[in-house]
């Protein structure tokens, strides 16, 4: 016997988990279907050095969870809070640093250390970016529409998105068309001339992406980081949940839970079952028969799509799509605990906005460039760069007193590395890394008493995202806004009547952004809406008819 509910959610990541506390806010009987035995997917903190250590073990920070989304589930009753970010921090192995602070006055300071004109040339970049932001995040933030499609809903909904873009003048036209075709390195090196800043920008330019900073297309990336709000109107602002990334994930569980959502881990899908071209509920691995009219996936398409249907179900060039759709990556994250906080040369001492912000090492452009050619030829890089974050000086509940939780995201490895573990080749490529932060603070290695490195291989295998690509697909202009993840579908539809996506390869995602799974809610109710007209229609037509 099926078990029956209105809605059924394939992965309990966090846009499931927002898409389940919406609909139960609705009043849809809904239940979220979780592989793991914790809810959160990329979101999620763990124990893996024993109870007295939190670790968010793969996502590490929090920017584009919108306030409307947190004040509409009541996030902060739940548990929800944030600590504000620090400044960025590159420390150099000439005993210099670069810092990046939020007052600009003080931040051409900084800059002017290592170039007057990039000091003079920062304001300018930052309202740039900013204008840019104002154009791109309203447009991330919505269905977009179908682009092509000469139905006249769609066509009126593409009208819908003209007038939205035409405040933009020929300027912003021309700069628009800048950024989502150049590589990162045209624009970081048309403004800047230091190697201290041009390293930076390009790490900005290249997280989570198989490509390095002259790849054309990764100018577009810096844009995808720069845009979001902590909720207090910063654009651009980044911050560390309290509890981890997992806190979230667990308030908003506790916020699905009050609506009414049911939500079970260790509860793999095994398939998403159809009857006469829609979708009918699903079939988990232990034989359990969930039936439901309306089914989310939220899991990597090429899962949902390729494993959990039969392709022979959907159209031909939407299977191809999805075959074609890129989840390369490079990334390894490497989880350390330590004893003491690390002691830079040229910062000595505790500092809240050093230690408390993005410490970056990074000693130019062409180092990263080069350390991704030396991935993409099939080598672990020489001089792997890292985005390093201590959320421990922020949050006592994540470490004991006196020691603290490291997080290091770091690339390259070669792509092909999700295949098998190679564990030998990451530990040497960990110890690179640690003797790079013993150059510019001393005694890091000492300092650590524990490390856990995720490869691409882990992310993949333990936590579901194909490729150990951290957006679910890479951020290229063939797999973003209309295009993601495939043509026609970026509406959060699928060929499946019923059958709905959410995940972080939909529009909206890409970070820990909750979007796809507050938008696919829209999207049903719309249609749900849309059916009871329907229905209303034809009974309507058959009364008059039998009158």
């Amino acid at each position: 016997m099926a078990q029956d509910y209105d809605v059924a959610i394939v992965g309990g990541g966090h846009n499931g988990l927002v898409a389940a506390a919406y609909l139960a806010r609705a009043g849809l009987r809904t239940v979220v279907l979780e592989r793991r035995h914790i809810v959160g997917g990329a979101a999620v903190s763990e124990k893996p050095f024993g109870p007295d250590y939190v670790v968010t073990s793969l996502s590490y920070v929090v920017s584009w969870l919108p306030p409307s989304l947190i004040r509409d589930l009541d996030l902060v009753r739940h548990g929800y809070h944030v600590y504000p970010q620090g400044p960025y921090f590159a420390p150099r192995v000439d005993g210099r640093h670069l810092q990046l602070p939020e007052d600009r006055s003080a931040r051409r300071a900084q800059i002017a250390k290592f170039s007057v004109k990039d000091s003079l040339a920062i304001d300018r970049w930052d309202d740039w970016m900013d204008g840019l932001g104002a154009i791109l995040g309203p447009l991330i933030n919505e269905i977009p529409p179908k682009i092509g499609s000469h139905r006249p809903a769609d066509v009126a909904r593409q009208a819908l998105l003209l007038r939205r873009l035409r405040t933009i003048d020929e300027r912003k036209a021309v700069d628009l068309t800048r950024l989502l075709t150049s590589s990162a390195a045209d624009l970081i090196e048309d403004a800047f001339e230091s190697d201290a800043m041009r390293g930076v920008l390009s790490v900005s330019a290249v997280i989570g992406s198989w490509a390095g900073p002259r790849t054309p297309g990764t100018a577009y990336v810096i844009a995808h980081h720069h845009i979001g709000d902590l909720g207090d109107g910063r654009v651009g602002a980044w911050g560390f949940p309290r509890g981890g990334m997992g806190a979230i994930s667990q308030a908003l569980e506790s916020a699905a839970l009050s609506f009414g959502a049911e939500i079970r881990t260790e509860a793999p899908v095994a398939r998403i079952t159809t009857k006469a071209g829609a979708v009918s509920g699903l079939v988990l691995d232990d034989g359990t028969e969930i039936s439901a009219g309306t089914v989310i996936t939220t899991a990597h398409p090429q899962i949902s799509f390729l494993h959990l249907l039969d392709r022979h179900e959907l159209p031909t060039d939407f299977v191809e799509d999805i075959e074609r759709y890129k989840s390369r990556s490079g990334t390894v994250k490497i989880n350390v605990v330590l004893d003491r906080l690390p002691e830079f040369t040229s910062r000595p001492g505790f500092d809240p906005q050093v230690h408390g912000g993005t410490i970056v090492l990074s000693e130019s452009l062409d180092e990263v460039e080069t350390s991704f050619q030396e991935a993409a030829a099939g080598r672990p890089s020489t001089v792997p760069f890292a985005d390093i974050c201590i959320p421990s000086v922020f949050d006592p509940t994540l470490a004991p007193p006196g020691q603290h939780v490291m997080s290091m995201f770091t690339q390259w490895v070669p792509h092909t590395w999700n295949q098998e573990r190679h564990t030998a080749e990451l530990e040497a490529y960990a110890d690179r890394l640690f003797a790079r932060m013993d150059q510019v603070a001393p005694g890091f290695t000492e300092s650590v008493l524990h490390r856990q490195i995720l490869s691409p291989y882990d992310i993949e295998h333990e936590y579901g995202i194909i490729g150990g690509n951290i957006f679910h697909g890479e951020l290229t202009m063939g797999q973003m806004f209309h295009a993601r993840p495939a043509a026609g579908y970026a509406d959060l539809r699928t060929p499946v009547r019923g059958l709905y996506q959410a995940g972080s390869a939909t529009h909206g995602g890409g970070g820990v952004t909750g979007i796809p799974g507050r938008n696919v809610v829209r999207q049903i109710l719309s249609d749900r809406k849309k059916s009871q007209w329907r229905d209303r229609a034809r009974i309507g037509k058959w009364s008059r008819a039998d009158g």
